[in-house]
């Protein structure tokens, strides 16, 4: 029975992490055909592509898919559009929440972004009332394996980065959304490989959030997170790390 049991447990952790990389896949999907809609299928000159096309790469993404994304976004199949569309609200504790979602039906995603907020006690709130307390930044991690500090500050700092800051095993890289891909490669060039890199919103300050408003605020952006016209989520929350 034991063995039986820990092969139950086994399917249901792959199956866990198969829906979790299925819905990877299909958001960095959607953003790729945004892209190549919005700049042409060429990532050269098309800083947005270039930036999924490294997403995908960092995920896994199958070849067939980014190929089949880039397609509908140039027009070469068919397939219905993909609409931009960001929400901001309040969560519990009245932590900030910005929402942005590739979608193909603006009605059935403010229908589910709205139920997912009221559910978690928070609130949909107007264009603007949020993203104000944000700032869009670039965020390279580097693998203190890949290099030592002073290589990869002098790099970073020469290519136009804002900051470079160390952590337990790895560097981060901090910069403007204009200079993030001039960083990225100039650390190529010089072999050091990237660990992780996306260009998000930052908020300017954090709400520490603790007990039941912790607790209700990681379900809600969990819930977010989990629909399927949701591309990311972002807040000023700071919760406990068991909450996380």
């Amino acid at each position: 029975m034991s063995g039986h049991s820990k092969w139950e447990n086994i399917k249901r952790k792959k199956g866990k992490t198969d829906a979790i990389r299925a819905r990877i896949t299909t958001k960095i999907s959607k953003e790729i055909t945004i892209a190549a809609r919005m700049g042409g299928g060429d990532p050269v000159g098309n800083m947005r592509l270039k930036l999924a096309l490294t997403k995908a790469k960092q995920n896994n993404v199958p070849k067939e898919n980014i190929q089949r994304a880039i397609a509908k976004g140039v027009g070469a199949a068919s397939g219905a559009g993909f609409d931009e569309v960001t929400y901001e609200g309040y969560g519990p504790g009245g932590a900030a929440v910005i929402v942005e979602c590739n979608t193909d039906n603006r009605n059935r995603a403010a229908a589910d972004i709205r139920h997912a907020f009221t559910h978690h006690g928070g609130s949909v709130g107007t264009p603007g009332c949020v993203s104000w307390m944000f700032k869009k930044k670039g965020s390279i991690i580097v693998s203190k394996d890949a290099a030592d500090e002073d290589t990869v500050m002098m790099v970073a700092l020469d290519a136009g980065a804002e900051d470079v800051s160390s952590n337990e095993d790895s560097y981060e890289i901090t910069t403007t959304p204009e200079e993030f891909l001039t960083v990225s490669d100039a650390l190529e060039k010089e072999g050091i490989p990237v660990e992780a890199s996306e260009v998000a919103m930052v908020p300017d300050n954090y709400v520490k959030l603790e007990g039941d408003a912790a607790q209700t605020m990681a379900h809600l952006t969990a819930e977010l997170e989990d629909l399927d016209d949701v591309q990311e989520v972002y807040t000023n929350a700071e919760l406990p790390e068991d909450e996380e």
